[in-house]
Order: structure tokens, then sequence, then C-alpha cells
């Protein structure tokens, strides 16, 4: 009599099966470790990029009565959902807030100072950029949306911009011999629905302002806007660090 060795067929099936299922086990492993380094990079991009928004610190300046820049309130709605520190103040506290900004920056808790102001608080840009420089304080960006005063630009500031309507009461800004940066004066008369009381409610520009600012804060690429070299005599060149340069938005 032969000795019984069991169901040979079930053995040779469960072999198989056995086989099979490692062979899936594996595949997954693989993918699992291949995806480990994506994520860990996705991760440390979120840290890196959460960890420059803390530093930052945006200072926006209203106008005359706190009534006329309530567009900022916006702006500054919009920043803090992306985790950017701001300050809304109206544009007599100019001079506070730059020793607060100065403060921050000498403890290590801001590490990159932003300003924007509306009408007279663009008008007082130019004065905190001088003060700041003189505490020693580094301004990345300053954008100006529709100065109503002639002002004259000196002190360090990494990025001047000066949004103005040519065709209303806007006017553009002067550098003075101890201004370091670069300077834009940019004519935005021709964008739809813009006018000096809505410059700071207006979506393009809202836009345009906060891309502005994500770029310096993040590094993102600031989307393009159309500008132009105006058409009159004796227009400026491109800009270069130290220089001024004047453009139209459209």
């Amino acid at each position: 009599m032969k000795p019984y060795r069991g169901d040979t067929g079930f053995d040779r099936r469960s072999s198989i099966l056995g086989k099979a299922s490692w062979r899936r086990l594996q595949a997954i492993a693989i993918a699992v470790l291949l995806l480990l380094p994506i994520g860990a990079s996705s991760a440390r991009a979120m840290k890196s990029s959460a960890s420059a928004a803390s530093t930052a610190h945006v200072y926006l300046l209203r106008g005359v009565l706190n009534i006329f820049s309530l567009g900022l309130d916006d702006i500054a709605a919009q920043l803090r959902a992306q985790g950017i520190p701001v300050t809304v103040a109206n544009f007599a506290s100019w001079s506070s807030l730059a020793d607060e900004a100065a403060a921050g920056y000498r403890s290590g808790r801001i590490k990159t100072v932003i300003l924007v102001g509306h009408s007279s608080g663009a008008t007082a840009l130019p004065d905190m950029v001088a003060k700041l420089d003189q505490l020693g304080v580094p301004v990345k960006l300053a954008i100006g949306l529709d100065s109503v005063f002639r002002t004259s630009l000196s002190g360090r500031v990494g990025r001047y911009i000066n949004f103005y309507i040519a065709n209303g009461a806007g006017t553009p800004v002067q550098k003075t011999g101890q201004f370091q940066g670069k300077l834009e004066n940019i004519n935005v008369q021709d964008v739809p629905g813009v006018g000096h009381m809505s410059i700071e409610k207006n979506q393009i520009m809202q836009r345009k302002v906060i891309s502005e600012i994500d770029a310096v804060v993040f590094g993102r690429p600031v989307p393009a806007s159309g500008a132009q070299r105006p058409r009159q005599p004796g227009a400026a060149n491109a800009a270069t660090p130290g220089t001024a340069s004047t453009a139209a938005v459209q």
C-alpha cells in the first residue's frame, strides 16, 4: 500500500497563491517606498512655505478717516488666509509701526517687511521706508496705491511699486540720491473700473498686489500684467537697481 501524501493538488494551489500574494505585497511595498520621498519633499516644501509666511509681516496703511481704504481689509483677509501676518492701520501711525517692525526684526520674529498704502497711506510710505532704513531694517517690497501728493523716495527698499492714475489725482514717485533699490511708477488709468476711491477695492489691482507679495514671501512667479511702456517722448528705460521706470498697466 502506498503511503498517504495528502492532497498534493491543494498544496500546489496554495503554493501558487502564496507566491502571487507575495508578489503583490512586494509591488505594494515598492510603490510605498517610491512615494515616500515625494511625500517627504512635499512636507518639507509646505513647512518651508509656512515658515516663510510666519516670519513675514505686511503693514497696510489706510488713507484719511479710515473709511476710504476698506479694500485694504480685503487684501489683509486674503493674506491672512495664506498664513501671512498683517497689520492694517491709519497712515498717521506710520512712525510707530516702523518702530514696531524694527523691534520685530531685531528679535528675529520678522524677517521680511512689506508695506502697502492707499491714498494718504501711499504718501506716507516713503517716510516709513526712510525711517526703517535709519533703524537698520530692510524693506523687501513697498506698494503705493495712488498717492495724492508728490513724494520723494530715499533709503533702502528691494522694490518700490507706485501704482498711480495718471489722468486722476495720482502722481509718480521721485527718487533721491539716497535711494537704493528699484522704483517702478506704473500708470493704471486703463484698468477697468479703477479710480482713486476704488483702486484698492478693484479686484484686478487686489490680485496684482497679492501676487507681488506672494512673489516675495513664497518665491512664486508674478503673472504677466500686460505692462507697456508709455509712448510719450522721454519715457524712462527699463529699471535697474537704484533707478526708476515708468509703465502703463492695461
